[in-house]
């Protein structure tokens, strides 16, 4: 509530002239902090909080390896401008791949090869929306065993003489 104080009310003498009071204006300040927290409680319940979109990878120590069958590997090599390039096992040849055609061929390998296990050798200049992209199709293949790691110098001599 607000109220102000005007102080004595006594007349004036007749012939002075009457000098003003200064009035003591007093604001409370209780009702205002009540509209403002419930002000701030509508924003917080209304306002639409958006999940935040991330992809959970689990790591391995750095001091672990694991002994794989050549048989059962197939290596993706993705350049830095996302041209992507497989081969299987001990083979040499390296083939293309379009991204569109990545998951139907994953899924196809899958069937043929029991417990496939994919080794992703991407550039570190690629960006890293490609390697979102491509982990995603392997997790839309149903593929869950994949491995990442980065592209060396004899890969992409490998790349530059398939491609």
């Amino acid at each position: 509530m607000a109220g102000f104080d005007a102080g004595d009310q006594k007349t004036p003498k007749k012939g002075k002239k009457k000098k003003k009071k200064r009035v003591a204006i007093r604001i409370d300040m209780t009702p205002l902090v009540d509209i403002f927290m419930l002000l701030l409680t509508f924003f917080m319940v209304t306002t639409v909080f958006s999940k935040p979109q991330t992809m959970e990878l689990n790591l391995p120590p750095d001091d672990t390896t694991v002994e794989v069958a050549q048989s059962s590997l197939l290596t993706l090599r993705v350049n830095s401008n996302f041209i992507i390039y497989w081969n299987k096992g001990n083979d040499p040849k390296l083939q293309k791949i379009k991204i569109e055609d990545l998951r139907k061929f994953l899924i196809e390998q899958d069937r043929s090869t029991h417990k496939m296990i994919i080794l992703i050798k991407i550039d570190r200049d690629a960006k890293y929306n490609n390697m979102v992209d491509l982990i995603d199709e392997i997790n839309l293949a149903n593929l869950t065993r994949f491995s990442v790691t980065p592209l060396k110098e004899e890969d992409k001599k490998l790349m530059a003489k398939a491609g």
